[in-house]
């Protein structure tokens, strides 16, 4: 930028040059001055001179050269370098007319226009658009500072733009969750119908009800896991302290299967006693108490019973009371006990959703109408159970307080704890609809039926009937149909001295003229035989038939049996 200043002082100082001003660009401006002598013109302080520039070294009055076009009006656009001290040889150049800033000369009259562009300072506007020719043509394009400048101006807008931003980035935001969420949704709701196709597989193939398995296959299954099914058993005793005589039934709950079930047992079942003779459970539980009837129940059936619960109806009437009465439906007519006078008001009547009080239930537990069989009095002590427990807290602390109010003596083997707790689940499982009652069928001898050894007790108990083991004495199965009450017990006296097992096969509701001893193996033709002259009956009685399941001898009393004739 310094070389057209420094020319000044080279080998060309015949030219000399003054400072007009400086171009956008920041640089200076510099103008030819002539070498010619011109009448040196007075100073005007108000600017009245012909151009911004004087040469101070200059000896004679100097020439003002033509103004600088920066525009390309066709002088050069950089004049020679500037020479202080005139010692140039260039030529002398044409006269040009004073360089006024304004666009007119110092006097007061107006100045032609010229024709070149007039330079200007930078920061100060330049010529307006409308005085320039029309005629001139620009050699280059022009460029302006301000065309270069960078302002900053505010953006009033740029608040509503972050808040749009923001909108957006929320929006989409909450879609992807949206979508997240339904995603998650539909998974959840493929793994529950997953979860509800396989569950109910698993249960149609355990029902036996897939299509394809043969019903035969099924009942085979079904009993195999019947057998290895979990089950809690304890033995309740009724006993009727107004009348007399008992009434015994199983409660059980399979916790394998989520069932309880009240299984009835007959007085009549033909149990052993712990000296090995045969007897009534209602003799058991009258002679051998509670422990001796529990070993002979499992020895029996198969089971393992684990408490004994002797409930008598004093404690059955404060049961029902405290759980707030009991509702079950009734199938008969319960005369008042207390009442004096015939043909009063029954205490309990016949109908359905019948609501019994304590003494009302125990009335109707115990009721055993004129011609009635035992067992009807049996299964209305167990709809009373079955009451009982649909009213029993399952909170196995509220059934243990219960229990406990009571003040019954309980079996060393079953504490207050132990049965309320068991009664808790039992509780549970009749106010779900998961418990039952079945009554054990016995026949008239008091032995289990095949009928009763492939239900109730195996699947129900999940047990088998046992046989006596070997060398044990011959059991023998008395039916009294002689017409004389009496003589059963007279039998029983005279075989268990002969050194037989003892059963009780009941009375028959006809009498029959002669007495019979059958045997159903051939290897008890001997014993069979033997009983016979026990008892006094002739050896022509004795046959080969069908005997009691758990006798191996079995003795029909006739009226022809004489108990004084027996040896």
């Amino acid at each position: 930028m310094n070389d057209r200043y420094d020319a000044g002082y080279g080998g060309d100082q015949d030219n000399q040059y003054e400072l007009v001003g400086y171009d956008e660009y920041g640089r200076p401006v510099y103008r030819q001055v002539a070498p010619q002598q011109a009448p040196q013109q007075p100073y005007d302080p108000y600017a009245q001179q012909q151009g911004y520039g004087y040469d101070p070294y200059a000896t004679g009055p100097q020439q003002q050269p033509p103004a600088y076009d920066p525009y390309g009006t066709g002088r050069q656009p950089y004049a020679p370098p500037y020479d202080p001290y005139g010692a140039g040889t260039a030529q002398p150049a044409e006269p040009a007319a004073p360089y006024d800033p304004y666009g007119q000369s110092a006097s007061s009259g107006r100045q032609p226009r010229v024709a070149e562009q007039t330079a200007h300072i930078p920061q100060q506007a330049g010529p307006a658009e409308h005085e320039r020719d029309d005629t001139e043509a620009p050699a280059e394009r022009d460029y302006r500072t301000e065309q270069f400048a960078f302002v900053e101006q505010p953006d009033g807008d740029s608040e509503d733009v972050i808040d749009w931003l923001n909108f957006t980035e929320n929006r989409t935001e909450r879609r992807e969750e949206a979508k997240r969420r339904a995603r998650s949704r539909l998974v959840a709701l493929v793994v529950a119908l997953a979860l509800v196709a396989v569950g109910g597989v698993g249960y149609l193939w355990y029902a036996g009800k897939l299509p394809g398995l043969s019903k035969s296959g099924a009942k085979k299954g079904t009993a195999t896991a019947a057998g290895a099914q979990n089950r809690d058993v304890i033995v309740v005793h009724l006993h009727n302290t107004a009348k007399g005589g008992t009434s015994t039934a199983l409660l059980v709950d399979n916790t394998t299967t989520k069932q309880g079930t009240t299984v009835l047992l007959p007085n009549s079942l033909s149990l052993t006693d712990d000296t090995g003779n045969a007897t009534t459970l209602a003799k058991s539980v009258e002679d051998d108490g509670s422990s001796g009837t529990r070993d002979a129940l499992d020895t029996v059936l198969g089971t393992n019973i684990e408490g004994t619960w002797r409930l008598d109806t004093p404690y059955l009437q404060n049961l029902v009371d405290l759980v707030g009465d009991i509702d079950i439906d009734t199938d008969a007519d319960v005369p008042d006990p207390s009442a004096k006078k015939k043909g009063s008001a029954p205490l309990v009547h016949r109908g359905k959703d019948q609501t019994l009080s304590g003494r009302m239930a125990v009335a109707y537990a115990t009721y055993r109408a004129s011609g009635e069989a035992e067992n009807a009095q049996l299964e209305r002590f167990g709809q009373v159970m079955q009451g009982v427990l649909r009213k029993m807290s399952s909170d196995p602390s509220g059934a243990t307080t219960t229990v406990q109010t009571l003040a019954q003596i309980l079996d060393p083997s079953l504490t207050d704890k132990d049965l309320g707790t068991f009664l808790a689940k039992l509780a549970d499982l009749a106010k779900e609809g998961d418990y039952k009652t079945a009554l054990l069928p016995v026949q008239n001898d008091g032995t289990l039926s095949a009928q009763a050894s492939a239900g109730v007790v195996k699947d129900v108990l999940g047990g088998t009937a046992k046989s006596p083991d070997q060398g044990s004495a011959v059991r023998v199965s008395v039916q009294n149909a002689s017409g004389v009450k009496d003589n059963t017990e007279k039998t029983r006296v005279t075989l268990v001295n002969g050194g037989f097992t003892f059963i009780d096969g009941g009375t028959s509701a006809s009498a029959s003229a002669t007495s019979k001893v059958v045997y159903s193996d051939t290897a008890d033709k001997d014993n069979a035989t033997e009983v016979a002259k026990t008892l006094g009956l002739p050896t022509s009685s004795v046959s080969k038939g069908r005997t009691g399941a758990n006798a191996d001898v079995s003795v029909v009393l006739g009226k022809d049996y004489k108990p004084s004739s027996a040896s």
